[in-house]
C-alpha cells in the first residue's frame, strides 16, 4: 500500500506540475499576442515583444511555439483582442494585493477575481486602493557568472539604472519604468540576454503573517494565479522562515 500511495502522490504532483506549466505557457502566449499586436511583430523593433520572448525562454518554451504565437498574432483578426486590466484589494490581515490581467471579457475576469478574494478572506477594492503602497519599477536580473560586481554596477549606471544589488544568486538591477527598455537593452548588448527582465511592483512596507493567515493568503494567491486571465499577482507580505518552511512542506 505504501508504494502504491507514494506512486499516486508522485503522479498527482506530476499532474499538478504539468497543469501549472500549461497555464504558464498560455499566459506567456497571451502576452506575446498582445505585444505583437500593439507593435510590429518583429522583436528587433518591439521592446515589449522582446520582453515577452524573454519570459517565454524563462519557462523553457520551445522556439517554434514562440514563433507560431507571433505569426498567429500578426495574422489574426482584431475581433479577439485582449485588454490590460489591474485589480486591487486586500487579503487576510490587511495584506495589499495587486492583480494584473489580460482579458477578452472584463466582466468575466472581474467576477472571477472578486470571487477568489471573497472565498479566501479578502475583498476586492477600487482602482488605486492599494497601489500607493507599492513602487512600480523595472527589474533586470543576471546570474552571478554573467559579470563581476563592478562591471555590472558600471554598466547599469551608464545605462541609467537606479540601483544594483549583487549577491550569491546574481545581480538585480532596478530602474524607473520609463528607463526600463533602455536599461534592459544596454545590459543585453553588453552581457547577453538577461535571466529575467520585467516591470514589477515592490511594496514599501510588508505585513508579517503567522501560519494560519499565511496559509489562507497563499490559497488566495494560488486561486488568482490559476485564472487564465491573470498574468501576475503581487502582495505586501512576508513569512518567517519557519512558517514558510512548514507551508511549503
Amino acid at each position: 500500500m505504501a508504494g502504491h500511495s507514494q506512486f499516486k502522490n508522485i503522479m498527482h504532483r506530476k499532474g499538478a506540475q504539468d497543469a501549472r506549466r500549461a497555464r504558464q505557457f498560455a499566459k506567456v502566449i497571451r502576452e506575446i499576442t498582445v505585444a505583437a499586436r500593439t507593435g510590429l511583430p518583429d522583436p528587433g523593433s518591439n521592446p515589449r515583444l522582446r520582453g515577452a520572448m524573454l519570459a517565454a525562454r524563462e519557462i523553457n518554451m520551445p522556439k517554434d511555439t514562440i514563433d507560431r504565437a507571433i505569426k498567429k498574432a500578426a495574422g489574426a483578426a482584431a475581433g479577439d483582442d485582449y485588454v490590460e486590466v489591474r485589480y486591487e484589494g486586500y487579503g487576510p490581515a490587511g495584506v495589499a494585493v495587486i492583480v494584473e490581467a489580460l482579458t477578452d471579457n472584463r466582466n468575466r475576469t472581474a467576477s472571477d477575481v472578486r470571487a477568489a478574494f471573497s472565498k479566501h478572506g479578502g475583498s476586492l477594492g477600487e482602482s488605486n486602493s492599494v497601489s500607493f503602497m507599492f513602487s512600480r519599477l523595472g527589474v533586470v536580473r543576471y546570474p552571478a557568472g554573467a559579470a563581476g560586481e563592478e562591471a555590472m554596477l558600471e554598466a547599469a549606471i551608464e545605462a541609467g539604472a537606479d540601483n544594483v544589488e549583487t549577491g550569491p544568486e546574481g545581480h538585480e538591477v532596478t530602474c524607473a519604468v520609463e528607463s526600463f527598455f533602455a536599461v534592459r537593452d544596454a545590459l543585453e548588448a553588453r552581457f547577453g540576454p538577461a535571466e529575467s527582465a520585467r516591470l514589477d511592483w515592490r511594496a514599501g512596507t510588508v505585513v508579517t503573517l503567522d501560519e494560519e493567515r499565511g496559509a489562507t493568503l497563499l490559497k488566495l494567491i494560488d486561486a488568482l494565479e490559476e485564472n487564465d486571465d491573470v498574468q501576475s499577482v503581487y502582495a505586501n507580505f512576508e513569512l518567517p522562515d519557519d512558517v514558510a518552511e512548514r507551508l511549503s512542506a
